[in-house]
């Protein structure tokens, strides 16, 4: 507490053993967390995807940019505004809570009143109401945005892990029985809404720290050179995501939509793992360690090679079955999904490192460079888009994996400049777990080309490209394996 009584957010920079303990410790229930999300996902999204259509999915997915635009201009930057800043005191906190809050009505009432305009946008005038139920989540996410910002800020990775699993435990749950009776669009809609409450009162619960009835939006003054140029690129990376969505919907129709969507959320799955471990961990490790730049170039290279060991072999491994595993759980009647997620799996293991960069560049609060970065990609990705669309979706689908590959070097160049590491450096910590994952995926995949049994070739893939990757790995001697079973083993041994 200061001397007025107020919450003062201010901790030591951490030893290189306690910054180390828990940076592991973060990755590890990033990690754990998100295994039991995909899990829960993966049963959920199973049984969901048996009894729902691609036109349930559509309807729901055409909101999409809606929904996170207005989610984006209530966060406003101010979470990684938050986290960047060494001391923050109580009215810090607070204003952005009641910004937040009133950005989520705000919000509310404008999406409510256009629900109309969009629906006849897409031609659907189911819309109207699915919308304005859909969006209500806005007004719950904006109460938990200053809470969210503390248990990230102070690295508590397990709270926020629990608060996730519950919510999405519970809400599957739910939706499951909705759509079980006939709910189909609405019991999605109903199911992402419960998520969000859920998840948000788990946050209030576990956060130290909770808001006062004191309306003052003064201390946001001292976040707004930085947060408006991250709220800036949020916008446009939101869009630029959701695009794909807003294309297909309105020159297609609702059925490609869900496609879409559909091979979305699996490639999300398969790299959730390895992304929420850099969410969770990176940006306020990196900034722990910004005055250093000896250290944060070492610290940000063994993160660079440890999601580069996982997230190569994952998202390749997710591309090769993608055929097999969307036929044995949701029917073949899903067949363009795994059509589109055999590309968008190959951008996914791009993906997590690509996130590590813009960490790294925020860190160092450059957020200019992030914001003029996201609008030149942007621009690149729409209007080549606007451009393929009369080639069809399958061309759009890989133009936009394509840009976001070639992005991520883009991105590493700019991480490269702040601390100093050559395009070398960066080629030698992944270009091995590139080569090594690719050549086994490749292997695998003609190797099994045989095997008519879709089970069999499924079981056969997964062992023979995990034990093929693994085992080379393990004989070339890669020190960040090594390293990552000895925390593994001390986290287990600790619990």
């Amino acid at each position: 507490m200061d001397p007025k009584g107020e919450y003062v957010d201010h901790d030591a920079p951490l030893s290189n053993s306690t910054l180390k303990q828990k940076t592991a410790k973060g990755m590890l229930w990033g990690g754990l967390n998100n295994s039991v999300q995909l899990l829960l996902n993966l049963g959920f999204g199973i049984f969901l995807a048996r009894i729902l259509d691609d036109k349930d999915y559509g309807m729901v997915g055409m909101l999409t940019i809606f929904n996170m635009i207005a989610i984006s201009l209530q966060e406003s930057g101010f979470t990684m505004a938050l986290i960047n800043r060494p001391k923050i005191i109580h009215r810090e906190y607070n204003a952005v809570f009641w910004f937040s809050v009133l950005m989520g009505f705000v919000s509310y009432l404008i999406l409510f009143f256009c629900a109309p305009f969009i629906a006849d946008f897409y031609h659907q005038p189911q819309l109207v109401g699915l919308s304005r139920l859909l969006f209500l989540g806005l007004i719950v996410s904006s109460t938990g945005i200053a809470h969210n910002a503390v248990l990230m800020k102070k690295l508590m990775v397990r709270q926020r892990s629990i608060s996730q699993i519950c919510g999405l435990a519970i809400s599957g749950t739910v939706g499951i029985f909705l759509a079980l009776n006939g709910m189909t669009y609405w019991g999605i809609a109903i199911q992402s809404v419960l998520y969000i409450t859920i998840t948000n009162g788990f946050y209030w619960y576990f956060s130290p720290w909770n808001p006062t009835f004191h309306f003052d939006l003064r201390p946001l003054l001292h976040f707004l050179p930085f947060s408006v140029k991250l709220l800036v690129t949020k916008l446009l990376t939101e869009f630029n995501h959701d695009i794909v969505s807003v294309i297909l919907g309105r020159l297609f129709n609702p059925a490609s939509v869900g496609s879409f969507t559909q091979a979305v959320k699996w490639n999300h799955m398969g790299l959730g793992i390895i992304d929420g471990m850099v969410v969770n961990v990176a940006q306020p490790v990196l900034k722990e360690v910004d005055n250093d730049d000896i250290r944060q170039k070492r610290v940000f290279r063994k993160m660079q090679r440890f999601i580069a060991f996982l997230s190569f072999p994952a998202l390749f491994g997710l591309s090769l079955v993608a055929y097999e595993v969307i036929v044995i759980a949701i029917t073949d009647k899903w067949i363009l999904s795994a059509q589109i997620l055999q590309i968008l799996a190959i951008w996914g293991a791009f993906a997590p490192l690509m996130h590590l960069y813009t960490h790294l560049i925020i860190s160092r609060g450059k957020s200019g460079i992030f914001m003029w970065s996201s609008i030149a990609q942007g621009v690149v990705e729409i209007v080549g888009m606007l451009l393929l669309y009369p080639y069809g979706l399958m061309a759009m689908v890989y133009y936009f994996a394509g840009v976001n590959i070639f992005w991520m070097f883009v991105w590493r160049f700019f991480a490269g400049r702040e601390i100093h590491l050559s395009l070398w450096e960066a080629l030698s910590d992944l270009v091995p777990f590139f080569a090594i994952a690719a050549g086994v995926m490749i292997g695998t995949h003609f190797v099994t080309l045989g095997i008519d049994n879709i089970y069999l070739r499924l079981v056969t893939k997964i062992l023979m490209g995990a034990v093929l990757y693994m085992g080379i790995v393990y004989l070339v001697g890669a020190q960040i394996m090594r390293e990552a079973i000895v925390q593994l083993k001390q986290w287990i041994n600790r619990k």
